[in-house]
This record gives C-alpha cells, sequence and structure tokens, in this order.
C-alpha cells in the first residue's frame, strides 16, 4: 500500500514514468520517424513564426528545442508538441510592440521576460489543480475548433502551394479573397511541387502504411523541385526555398526582474497566459479524442509552466502547444511523447549539422505535407455524428468552428465554452418535473407516471429531477403555483426527492415558503427518499427545521402511510379513487 502511494506520488511529478515502460524497439523506432518529421517540418515554420512575433528568424528555432522537451517530460499528452506558434506569434507581437522596436534587443528582453511570466502562472495554476478548468471545454468544441483550425493550416498554405503571393496574417474570407484575385498568376511549376508532395504522401500512406510516408513525401517533392530548377532554371520556375538556417545551439538567456517591467507585462502575461493554455489542452483533448487518451488538465498546466520557464532562459520565447505539429506527429505515427523529445534533440542537430542543406527545402513541398496534415485533422465521422445526434451539440460545434475561421482562435474557444455554459445552464434551470401516481398494475404498486392512472383528491405526488439552486427556482415555482391553480384541494404535497443532489439557500428557501404556505391552507409539504447531498445542504441553511424533520422519509411506504393518517377522513370516505392500500381502511359512506 505505502509503496502504491509513493509510486503514484512520484509519477505525479515526474509523468514521464507511466510512458517510459511502454518503450519498445517499434515504438521508439515509430516516434524517431514521427520527430524526424517535426524537427524538419519547425525548420520553415520557426523562421516564419519570429518573424511574425516580431523576433530575429533564429529564436523561432530556438523556442522548438529546449521547451519542446520539457513539455514532452512534463506534460500529459503522448502527442503534443509545444513550441512556437501562429497564434502566440501574433498575440506576442501585439502585446509588445507597443513597449520596444521588434526585432530590438530592448524587444527581445522583453519577450524572454515575459515568457518566464507566462511560466509561472502557468505552473502556479498546474499546482493549483486548476486544471479541471479544461472540462468546460466540451466535445463539440474540440470537434469544431480542430475542423476550423485545420482550414486555417491549410489556407495560411495556399501561398506556397499555388505560388501566389498573398498577404500575411489576414483571416480565412480575407486569404481566399486575396487567392481569388491572384489564380490567373499561378505558378504552374511551384503547383506541380505541391501536388507531387501531396500525391506521393497519399499514395505512400494508401499502399505502404509502415512507411514514413510525410518524410518520403517531403524527398519526393524537394527531388521534384530540384529537377524542375535543372531544367528550366531557377528564375523560371520561381520555386522558392526555406533560406539559410544559422547553424549555433541557442544561447542561454536570462529574463528582466524589475518591477517596472514586471508591472509593464503583468497584462499581458494574463491574456497571453489564457491563451497558450487554452491552445495547449485544447489541442491535446482534440489529439487524446482521437487516440483514446485521457488528458490532465493539471499535469499539462505544469508542463507547459515548465517549458516556458526553461525556454526563457535558452532563447525561446512564449511556447505552447503546436497545431501544425502536434497533428503532423499524430498523422505520422508517434507512439509516447518521446516524439516531441526526439523533434526537439533532431532539431538542434539539423540546425547544427545540416542547416545550408535543409535551406533547399522547398516551401511547395511543405505547403503538400501540411495540406495533408489539416485534412487528417478534420474529424468527418465525428461531425456525422454530431449533426444526427443533437442540434444543442450542433450549435456549439458550428460557434467554435465558424470563430475559428473568422474569429481569432482563442476567441473560438472562448465562444464555444460560453455557448456549452449558457446550454447547460439553460437545461439545468429547468429540471425535470412530473406526476407520481400509484400504479395497480405494477408490483407493488409501484409509482409511475400515467396521466390516465387517478389522483388522490388530497395529496399530490410530486418528481423533481434536477438540483434546486437560483437558476432552477423559477422553473420549480412555477410549477409549484401551476398545481396550486388546477388542484386546489390538493393541499398535501410529497416531493420525491431522489433526483435533488443538493439545494442552495434559494432552493432552500423555496422549499420552506410552500411548506408554510401549505400548512397555512390545512396542509403539508413532504420530503421522500432524500439524498445525503440534500439533506446537509437543507440541514445548514435551517430550512429543514422549517419544513420538519417528521415531514422527511427515506421510502414511500413509510411516507404514505404518515401523510395519510394527516389527510380528511370525511373527505376519504367519499372518495371514489382509493388508489393507496391505506384507503381500504376508511369505509365508503
Amino acid at each position: 500500500m505505502k509503496q502504491t502511494r509513493w509510486s503514484d506520488s512520484l509519477t505525479q511529478y515526474f509523468p514521464f514514468l507511466t510512458w517510459w515502460p511502454l518503450l519498445r524497439k517499434d515504438t521508439v523506432r515509430g516516434d524517431l520517424m514521427a520527430g524526424l518529421t517535426g524537427a524538419i517540418v519547425v525548420l520553415p515554420q520557426g523562421v516564419a513564426f519570429a518573424t511574425i512575433a516580431g523576433m530575429p528568424p533564429e529564436y523561432g528555432l530556438y523556442a522548438g528545442m529546449v521547451p519542446a522537451i520539457v513539455a514532452a517530460l512534463f506534460g500529459s499528452s503522448w502527442h503534443l508538441v509545444s513550441g512556437p506558434t501562429t497564434a502566440a506569434s501574433i498575440v506576442l507581437f501585439s502585446s509588445l510592440s507597443v513597449y520596444a522596436e521588434p526585432g530590438s534587443m530592448e524587444y527581445v528582453s522583453l519577450a524572454i521576460t515575459l515568457t518566464f511570466m507566462v511560466g509561472v502562472i502557468e505552473l502556479v495554476l498546474g499546482f493549483a489543480r486548476m486544471g479541471a478548468l479544461v472540462n468546460f471545454i466540451s466535445h463539440s468544441v474540440i470537434v469544431g475548433f480542430t475542423a476550423g483550425a485545420a482550414i486555417l493550416i491549410a489556407s495560411k498554405q495556399l501561398k506556397n502551394f499555388f505560388g501566389v503571393e498573398i498577404p500575411r496574417g489576414g483571416h480565412v474570407q480575407d486569404v481566399m479573397i486575396s487567392f481569388w484575385h491572384q489564380i490567373p498568376y499561378i505558378n504552374g511549376y511551384v503547383t506541380t511541387v505541391s501536388l507531387l508532395t501531396l500525391l506521393s504522401g497519399l499514395a505512400v500512406k494508401r499502399l505502404w502504411p509502415r512507411l514514413p510516408y510525410l518524410i518520403i513525401a517531403m524527398l519526393f517533392g524537394s527531388l521534384a523541385a530540384a529537377v524542375l530548377n535543372w531544367i528550366f532554371g531557377i528564375t523560371v520556375t520561381g520555386i522558392e526555398n526555406v533560406g539559410a538556417l544559422p547553424q549555433t545551439l541557442p544561447p542561454l538567456s536570462a529574463p528582466d526582474f524589475s518591477l517596472a517591467t514586471i508591472k509593464d507585462l503583468a497584462p499581458a502575461t494574463v491574456a497571453v497566459t489564457l491563451f497558450a493554455l487554452t491552445e495547449a489542452v485544447s489541442i491535446g483533448r482534440s489529439l487524446g479524442a482521437r487516440s483514446g487518451q485521457r488528458i490532465d488538465g493539471n499535469q499539462e498546466f505544469i508542463g507547459q509552466g515548465l517549458s516556458n520557464i526553461a525556454g526563457s532562459f535558452f532563447s525561446g520565447y512564449v511556447a505552447t502547444g503546436s497545431f501544425n505539429r502536434s497533428g503532423l506527429n499524430f498523422q505520422a505515427g508517434a507512439k509516447t511523447p518521446l516524439a516531441a523529445m526526439f523533434a526537439g534533440l533532431l532539431l538542434i542537430l539539423i540546425v547544427l549539422l545540416v542547416a545550408p542543406l535543409a535551406a533547399w527545402l522547398p516551401n511547395a513541398a511543405m505547403a503538400g505535407i501540411l495540406f495533408m496534415v489539416a485534412w487528417g485533422l478534420i474529424d468527418f465521422k465525428e461531425i456525422r455524428h454530431i449533426l444526427k445526434a443533437s442540434r444543442r451539440e450542433t450549435s456549439i460545434m458550428a460557434v467554435t468552428f465558424f470563430g475559428a475561421l473568422f474569429l481569432e482562435l482563442e476567441f473560438a474557444i472562448f465562444a464555444g465554452v460560453m455557448l456549452s455554459l449558457v446550454l447547460y445552464l439553460m437545461r439545468v434551470s429547468r429540471p425535470r418535473i412530473i406526476s407520481r401516481v400509484p400504479d395497480p398494475r405494477q408490483y407493488q404498486r409501484k409509482f409511475a407516471t400515467d396521466p390516465a392512472l387517478p389522483e388522490c383528491p388530497q395529496l399530490h405526488v410530486m418528481r423533481i429531477d434536477g438540483s434546486l439552486f437560483f437558476g432552477s427556482i423559477n422553473h420549480v415555482q412555477e410549477a409549484f403555483s401551476e398545481l396550486e391553480i388546477r388542484h386546489p384541494e390538493q393541499k398535501h404535497l410529497a416531493v420525491v426527492a431522489q433526483g435533488i443532489n443538493f439545494a442552495d439557500i434559494t432552493g432552500g428557501a423555496t422549499l420552506v415558503a410552500e411548506a408554510r404556505k401549505r400548512k397555512a391552507n390545512g396542509g403539508d409539504l413532504y420530503l421522500i427518499k432524500v439524498k445525503k447531498g440534500l439533506w446537509e445542504s437543507l440541514d445548514r441553511c435551517g430550512c429543514l427545521d422549517a419544513i420538519g424533520a417528521n415531514n422527511v422519509f427515506q421510502s414511500k411506504n413509510a411516507a404514505v402511510i404518515a401523510i395519510f393518517q394527516k389527510l380528511d377522513k370525511s373527505i376519504c370516505k367519499t372518495c371514489d379513487k382509493r388508489i393507496f392500500l391505506e384507503c381500504a381502511s376508511v369505509e365508503r359512506e
């Protein structure tokens, strides 16, 4: 027992111990191939993301090295790859450009300090067990967000796929409008390389699924570009490559701990932290839904926090989960977080050893690869299931999907989460309320809901399925009022409470008010099958004393026997319903 507790505590602080025993020759081979693919893909992306963030190009590569390794070691997702992202880069630029000139050393220092502060907040939230916040991100939000982000990935690659000029940073509608105007100028040579990369990858995946189809497609596209450039010349083909990359390790760096800097960056830090955590956990959960893995939100917060703290000392700026590389990692056959660690380590080696060769990688081949990744991220089967299953879930998915396309990514998630909460509150604010009567056709005259069955003229039995809190009380009060209007002769009311988990002060006060009103009219209120949570909540607010402990019963039989003693027997003598067994004890007139 002690050993088990010690083991659980150890894995809580070192989560890699849970997946380390799964490493075998085949899993390591798959992780290595996935890591190599991810390391190659991050080369052009890192440079582009750093440019968007206003950082020198090499800092985008640094952000994909140490942070990726640390996040994989201490996070919970087996497929999430952390590093620089488009959205995080845009948020960073908009937050820091008001304080310093982008690209300057002062700007870099602010970015590193912001990264450290983001990491500290993420770590604190993780240790405070605030990972439960991700429970408010419903499955429909994840499906819609993933599909929208996949289309964003593809739309951002139209420029490289067809060799046309499209301004950076626009939303989907801006990109599509720009692309529409650029259709007459599509570069046939660039498009040929992109299509050959895409088709070769699909062919290898279909015919030889065990082979690393993404790397093969990348090599095939690079070879096609080289052949076209050799035959027609680079000036004719216009096939652009990634360009020169620095051959250096990430230099050591240190955040600026001055109070003035921390004060200036505090608002931006909160905004970046909320976005980074939402993005990382959303991506982790979306991939977890595809792979069948359950994501621990607390551990993911800790992993992201440690990765950004470590990154701030190795010249990295804000890192979070990357949709591009995480989706690529999953598609490439990654089995464990070792793949993300391989990606970080191999990126270091690639930058040191083969950066000049990687500089000849065509942007068109990268676009073809990312088109495949985007297509694989869209879960068409689950989308069809949601569309058929529920209108509410369909609306949540649609809001998140279109929000990802036409708003910022973080706003899309927040919109989906808010709509999920609103719909949930609307549902719980109207608890199920039904009438119950003994059914003589059932064994032991079990209570049933059948409008054709007669009711006692003095007692109404009502079942409430849903907790009594400030949001649901209005619906319950309306049911009480409607009952009083339709059946004023039923002065006694018994509430079957087995479906009520708790009652807040407002809910308890409503029951007390109903009990007092019925007592004043010569009747009473009774509670049947009260759960522990409801009993304790009513007892804490003093409502149980006001209702009367003698009016609370744990079985229907005991309740009927006790309530029957309080009924007006003169009415019973003339009653022809006789729905209770106890009614036989009263002679008819």
